[in-house]
């Protein structure tokens, strides 16, 4: 892993240097791109006012939504019978569960 490198990112027309390795920093960008789209739609809903409650039900729609789809993919693990579809699975789930992490790591400052 190389040493952290710092990105640029804009969320709600605002930017935000982050450090980052060089190899995730196409990721982290994807990351950025999905979560201001999350909170424009958040904004213009206009149900949510500041920008503190638009990041945080952001993050909770898109915890949400990783949770689910972590529960599902578990779900199929258990109905998969081919012990490779179930090693690669467990893969996804693994990788699945550090993306969590790192999104709970990150902080937006």
């Amino acid at each position: 892993m190389s040493k952290p490198s710092g990105v640029t990112i804009n969320l709600l027309d605002k930017q935000y240097q982050i450090a980052c390795p060089d190899e995730e920093r196409e990721d982290l960008t994807l990351s950025a791109r999905y979560l201001d789209q999350q909170m424009r739609n958040i904004k213009a809903s206009g149900k949510v006012v500041g920008l503190d409650r638009i990041a945080i039900m952001a993050a909770l729609n898109i915890s949400h939504e990783l949770l689910k789809l972590s529960r599902e993919h578990k779900a199929s693990l258990e109905q998969a019978q081919d012990p490779v579809d179930c090693a690669s699975s467990a893969k996804l789930c693994e990788k699945i569960e550090e993306a969590l992490y790192e999104l709970r790591q990150l902080k937006i400052s």
